[in-house]
């Protein structure tokens, strides 16, 4: 029916990779764990690099969040001051006293019983 074509090509992997760029030799996917694709000095300077740049990230989203919720209660200071809130005072020291009671009957050990008290501490 037809002739069969025994020819291979040969590919030469040494040649192969030194044409491909460093970040495809870095962070190509291969077989393995990292400790087998990457000496201890690269693995130190990759998790360096990675844990000051999660550390920096981290650093200004912190200080915008801290920053967003002090201005926050900066301004609603400034608008309870300024008339624009009005806060019912008689409601805040009813539902605070509702709370300190509920910490009290917590606290205490004598008033809950034993099955309950054992399945607070569990929780």
């Amino acid at each position: 029916a037809g002739a069969k074509d025994d020819t291979f090509n040969v590919l030469d992997l040494a040649e192969y990779t030194k044409n491909r760029p460093w970040w495809r030799k870095i962070f190509a996917p291969s077989s393995g764990s990292s400790a087998e694709k990457y000496n201890v000095a690269t693995q130190l300077v990759i998790g360096g690099v990675t844990g000051w740049c999660t550390g920096f990230i981290f650093q200004k989203v912190g200080k915008l969040a801290a920053t967003a919720v002090g201005g926050g209660f900066f301004l609603l200071q400034i608008a309870n001051h300024t008339g624009y809130i009005k806060v019912d005072w008689n409601l805040v020291q009813r539902d605070m006293n509702k709370a300190k009671q509920q910490l009290k009957f917590h606290s205490s050990g004598n008033k809950m019983p034993p099955e309950v008290k054992s399945r607070v501490d569990e929780v």
